[in-house]
């Protein structure tokens, strides 16, 4: 079947000289090769801007030039308020990973002037074949669900069963203010559960910063000596976790460190939600279920300078490198990695 093609000045030429001898619209129709439909909808879309400048006469140059404008105007148009912001949107959204949150903020100072709000991402995102064009955009999110939900914690709360553990309660209230850095959360992110291996994760409380290490196996011991590897050279003031058996080890981390280090309430995961909201990032690159096992430590450091590079929200839509730079222009607490 031959595909439509839009009538050209040729045939608009044609369509006004057999028009003006009075031909009918399938006689006229026969010399370009159209059905008379198309030319009886090429007449109404073009005579009706007749009266003002030709008298209801259909001219072939004016014909022409609304065409042209109707094609020009149909190319303008994108899902997200016009092509610049939808590529944005959508490159950062596929290729950097980065939230609808995130991509609305930074575009405001990527490109001064232009704006979008994050619920008209996600609506977008979650509009289907609409709009989408079945690219499933979900997919591309951090929890990838294909319906959006609410969010909801948990109640469960029970004592802590660490050993000698300080608990949060007595951590100095100025350090949930996140005005100077030096104060971390740790946690560690999960495989499989048949997996010998885990990821110990730390974060800077103000800057974000976050450091990943590949432990070899779930143990204290390892969890403490990668704590003490991974963080000498940096000044730390107070370190955050959870009871988990793995930081039983805590009093050789708060000497060979020292710092301070608190204890959550059991099952009060937001009580370190900084560390919780970087675990659900690096789900984005290693989902939950995907051993790693097999996972090199090239792998793991390539997400880790990721996770640094991507601005965010809290930090004024920076990145957590962006902000070490800044502070260490002002400030003594940041000491050079070794």
């Amino acid at each position: 079947m031959k595909s439509y093609q839009q009538i050209t000045l040729v045939e608009r030429e044609i369509i006004y000289c057999m028009l003006s001898q009075g031909k009918t619209l399938r006689t006229i129709g026969r010399k370009p090769g159209r059905s008379h439909a198309s030319i009886s909808r090429e007449l109404r879309r073009n005579i009706k801007y007749g009266n003002e400048y030709f008298k209801n006469e259909y001219l072939p140059c004016k014909a022409q030039k609304l065409a042209d404008k109707r094609k020009a105007k149909q190319r303008y148009k994108a899902p997200l308020k016009k092509p610049s912001i939808f590529l944005y949107v959508r490159k950062h959204l596929r290729d950097d990973g980065w939230s609808p949150e995130v991509i609305a903020g930074k575009l405001r100072i990527d490109h001064p002037g232009e704006s979008i709000c994050q619920e008209t991402i996600y609506q977008y995102i979650y509009s289907r074949r609409k709009k989408t064009r079945g690219m499933h955009l979900e997919q591309y999110l951090v929890l990838k669900r294909k319906k959006r939900m609410r969010q909801n914690g948990r109640s469960v709360h029970r004592q802590s069963k660490i050993p000698e553990s300080v608990s949060i309660d007595l951590r100095p209230k100025s350090i949930t203010g996140r005005k100077t850095m030096g104060h971390r959360e740790t946690d560690n992110v999960i495989g499989k559960q048949t997996d010998k291996t885990a990821l110990s994760v730390t974060v800077e409380r103000k800057t974000r910063f976050t450091i990943i290490t590949k432990l070899k196996d779930r143990s204290a011991a390892t969890k403490a000596a990668a704590l003490i590897e991974r963080l000498q050279g940096y000044v730390i003031k107070t370190l955050t976790a959870d009871n988990g058996a793995g930081n039983t080890k805590h009093k050789e981390i708060a000497q060979a460190l020292l710092l301070t280090m608190y204890f959550c309430h059991a099952y009060h995961s937001w009580e370190k939600g900084t560390v919780e909201n970087t675990n659900g990032r690096i789900r984005r690159f290693i989902p939950k279920g995907v051993s790693i096992d097999p996972l090199s430590d090239a792998y793991i450091a390539a997400v880790e300078d990721k996770l640094n590079k991507t601005p965010g929200k809290c930090l004024q839509y920076k990145t957590p490198y962006e902000m070490i730079h800044k502070l260490h222009a002002t400030t003594a607490l940041w000491c050079t990695s070794t």
